[in-house]
């Protein structure tokens, strides 16, 4: 009797990675599982096997890209609200296939906290990611609807809008991005001086060491 084929996790991991690009190259709509599973060298019963059907495929690449962002800020909660900020921007420009899908709307509607096999709801990745600005502005441990978010969401907003007109490239060419950018990160300050940590006591930003990199 033949044995049943098994599929790894890097192979999970790459069907991710060649479906995020995919969706964020031709949309939603144009994206085929059976390109997908021969962009990543494999069938598409493996597409199936790891994660049951499209949708579920689509779901799991913006909730990877969410959970990588998750870390990101994380790593740079220490360092207070301009080092969100810059992890922020950092992120995008490293990894600008995901961040565009992640807020595309690609994926509205797909289910978030359903339960798991054990009955308790998954993390929702967005609300995960939102935490460390959260958590840095408010002092929440946590983001559910008794958190007053207001000020973090328009945070949020700041930052997301100037990282997607980057992005866009729809700014003059003659433009220092880097420049408008810190200006975004002064006018935050200005409302919320007392959430940041002074440069010199800070590590080297996750932009200056992508950079040096």
């Amino acid at each position: 009797m033949a044995r049943p084929i098994t599929h790894d996790a890097a192979l999970r991991s790459r069907l991710i990675e060649v479906a995020s690009a995919m969706i964020d190259r031709d949309g939603p709509d144009r994206f085929s599982v059976r390109e997908a599973a021969g962009e990543a060298g494999t069938s598409t019963s493996a597409v199936y096997s790891l994660f049951g059907s499209k949708a579920d495929l689509i779901t799991a690449v913006v909730a990877d890209s969410f959970a990588s962002f998750a870390r990101a800020q994380r790593e740079a909660e220490p360092g207070g609200l301009r080092a969100l900020g810059e992890a922020y921007r950092a992120w995008a420009l490293q990894h600008p296939d995901r961040y565009r899908l992640m807020f595309s709307g690609a994926i509205a509607g797909a289910p978030h906290g359903a339960p798991s096999a054990g009955g308790d709801p998954e993390p929702d990745p967005e609300l995960d990611a939102l935490l460390p600005l959260a958590r840095t502005l408010t002092g929440a441990d946590r983001v559910d609807e008794d958190v007053d978010l207001r000020s973090t969401l328009a945070v949020w907003a700041q930052v997301h809008g100037a990282v997607s007109l980057e992005l866009a490239r729809v700014a003059p060419p003659w433009i220092d991005a880097d420049a408008v950018y810190a200006t975004v990160l002064d006018a935050i300050a200005a409302v919320h001086p007392g959430r940041w940590v002074p440069e010199d006591d800070r590590e080297p930003g996750p932009l200056a060491r992508w950079a040096a990199g």
